[in-house]
C-alpha cells in the first residue's frame, strides 16, 4: 500500500515539476507606471528576432487564477501555446497578465439570488477596475515595441477573462484584429461598440457558474446589428468549456488569420 502511495506521489510530483519546467519558457515580467502595476508571463516565438514584427495575443485568466505569484494565470491555456505544432505554425508573442487578488478584469457587480443562481450586472461605462486600468497601460506599452505588429493584435479570455475581453473590446475597439471569449458575458448595450471586431464566442450549455444566456444574448444582439455571430455551444459542458474551446482545431487558424 505504501509503495502504491509513493508511486502515485512520485507521478504527481513529476507531473507538477514537468509543468513548472514547461512554464519556465514563459518569461516573467511586471509593468509598473505610476499607480499601475501588473504581473505577466510572456512567451516569445522560437528564434525570436527583435528586428521582425510579430502578432501578439493577450490572454485573460479566470477569477480562480488571481493573485501575485505570476504563475497561476498559466493554469488554463498555458500548455496550448507551448505545443511544438502551435509554436511552429503560429509564431506569435503570447502574454498572460495576472489580475490581482483584490480586483476583477471587468466592471461588473454580481450576487446570488434566492434560487442560488448568480446574477451579473455589467456596467456600460465608468472607470475601469484597478487591474483593468493597469492592463490597458501594459497593452499600450507593448504596442509601442518595434517588434509588435499593430495590425495583428488579439485578445481572448475565459470566465472572468471572457468578461474582461468584452470590456477591453469596448474600451479599445480600434486595437484588436480579432477576439475570442469563453464562458464570459457583457451588457448587450456594449455590443454596439465592438460589433466590427471578429469575435468567436464559446460556452457550455450546462454552465452553473456563468449562465450560457450571457453568451447567447451577445450573439443575438450581433444579429440585431446585422452581424453574423460566430458562436460555439457545448451541450454537455459545464463551466470548464475552455477545455473544449482549446481543443477546437480552427480556433488559432481563425484567430491569427484576421488582421486590421
Amino acid at each position: 500500500m505504501n509503495r502504491i502511495k509513493l508511486t502515485a506521489l512520485t507521478i504527481l510530483l513529476f507531473g507538477l515539476n514537468s509543468n513548472a519546467q514547461d512554464f519556465k519558457k514563459y518569461d516573467s515580467g511586471n509593468f509598473i507606471e505610476g499607480k499601475d502595476s501588473i504581473y505577466y508571463r510572456i512567451l516569445f516565438p522560437e528564434n525570436f528576432d527583435p528586428t521582425q514584427k510579430y502578432p501578439i495575443l493577450f490572454f485573460l485568466h479566470g477569477s480562480g487564477e488571481r493573485g501575485s505569484d505570476n504563475e497561476k494565470q498559466l493554469t488554463h491555456g498555458g500548455k496550448l501555446f507551448l505545443k511544438d505544432s502551435v509554436r511552429k505554425k503560429f509564431p506569435a508573442i503570447i502574454v498572460f497578465p495576472q489580475c490581482s487578488e483584490d480586483s476583477f478584469w471587468a466592471n461588473v457587480e454580481f450576487k446570488t439570488n434566492q434560487e442560488g443562481q448568480r446574477e451579473f450586472n455589467f456596467q456600460t461605462g465608468g472607470k475601469p477596475t484597478k487591474s483593468m486600468h493597469a492592463l490597458i497601460g501594459m497593452i499600450d506599452n507593448f504596442l509601442d515595441k518595434p517588434f509588435v505588429d499593430k495590425k495583428k493584435v488579439y485578445i481572448g479570455g475565459l470566465s472572468m477573462g471572457g468578461m474582461g475581453t468584452y470590456e477591453l473590446l469596448r474600451r479599445k475597439r480600434k486595437t484588436f484584429a480579432a477576439a475570442f471569449a469563453i464562458c464570459g458575458g457583457d451588457n448587450i448595450a456594449n455590443v454596439q461598440k465592438y460589433k466590427k471586431v471578429p469575435l468567436w464566442i464559446f460556452h457550455g450549455e450546462k454552465d452553473d457558474v456563468v449562465p450560457v444566456v450571457l453568451s447567447t444574448s451577445i450573439a443575438d444582439q450581433l444579429k440585431i446589428l446585422d452581424k453574423t455571430p460566430k458562436i460555439t455551444l457545448y451541450p454537455e459542458a459545464n463551466h470548464n468549456s475552455w477545455d473544449s474551446a482549446f481543443a477546437e482545431p480552427e480556433l488559432l487558424p481563425w484567430l491569427f488569420s484576421n488582421q486590421k
